[in-house]
């Protein structure tokens, strides 16, 4: 029928039993089980596709961005609902992150197809997982906001600072050329990186996080607020307010966003 609104919430993306109305019904019981007012059931629903892991030190600040982003959509009006995906950690996985990454794209995407959401906040940082998640949503191209987990701090040792990962190659270097000692290998160890966050140089976790802004994908002056910054979880809150706002206006959405900013 023309000039039907389109489903939205709850009602998006019907279960197929061959009776929609049955299914919105029955997805309706299954999420008022979950405590969920019917006022609630009835508002646009923003996905927040988290990825933490204990395998994961870049994103070890995952539940306070969650719950950040969960502010913003709520104060525009919004019902914010966390779902899990793959996470990558860099240097945990065996041969290499990168053999995982299409995988974790693969996951965003249908993730966001398949579950009732209208527009979506991904949240990541480790070196394979932001561009896993930026496949994901243009593939899936509905309205979504990237936030980056951010940077962790650089901190000082003997006079200089520390940032994992640059230096953690050239005190190897030095440690198998016979200039460091064992007990100073292991000092060095403890103190590359030492809070939670996303590599403190310019690798392809801060590199990817400033191409994502480049694009549009994240808020401007996102990209690189270290991870235990307040600021961060301020960008988190208005990144969820912007997901919303994109909820209601249905867009943009990824492929405008992207090609606009390629042209």
């Amino acid at each position: 029928m023309s000039g039907k609104k389109k489903p939205h919430g709850i009602r998006r993306n019907l279960t197929n039993y061959g009776d929609p109305g049955f299914a919105a019904y029955l997805r309706r019981s299954f999420a008022r089980s979950m405590g969920y007012s019917k006022d609630m059931l009835d508002r646009p629903i923003v996905g927040i596709a988290s990825s933490p892991s204990g395998f994961n030190n870049c994103h070890r600040t995952m539940p306070e961005l969650v719950d950040a982003v969960k502010r913003g959509v709520m104060k525009a009006g919004g019902l914010p609902v966390e779902f899990p995906t793959i996470s990558l950690g860099e240097v945990f996985l065996s041969p290499t992150s990168m053999m995982f990454r299409n995988l974790m794209s693969v996951d965003v995407e249908e993730m966001l197809r398949a579950q009732p959401i209208d527009a979506c906040v991904v949240i990541g940082g480790c070196d394979k997982t932001v561009p896993a998640q930026l496949m994901g949503v243009a593939s899936a191209n509905i309205p979504s906001v990237q936030l980056v987990t951010g940077p962790m701090l650089a901190m000082p040792h003997h006079g200089e600072r520390l940032g994992a990962c640059t230096d953690c190659r050239r005190f190897w270097a030095r440690y198998r050329a016979g200039e460091i000692s064992d007990a100073g290998i292991d000092d060095i160890e403890g103190n590359l990186a030492t809070t939670a966050g996303t590599c403190a140089v310019m690798g392809t976790a801060s590199t990817m996080a400033c191409i994502t802004e480049a694009l549009g994908m994240a808020l401007p002056g996102s990209a690189a607020i270290p991870a235990v910054h307040a600021d961060r979880l301020r960008m988190a809150e208005a990144s969820g307010e912007r997901a919303m706002a994109m909820a209601l206006s249905g867009g943009p959405l990824p492929a405008e966003i992207i090609m606009r900013s390629c042209t």
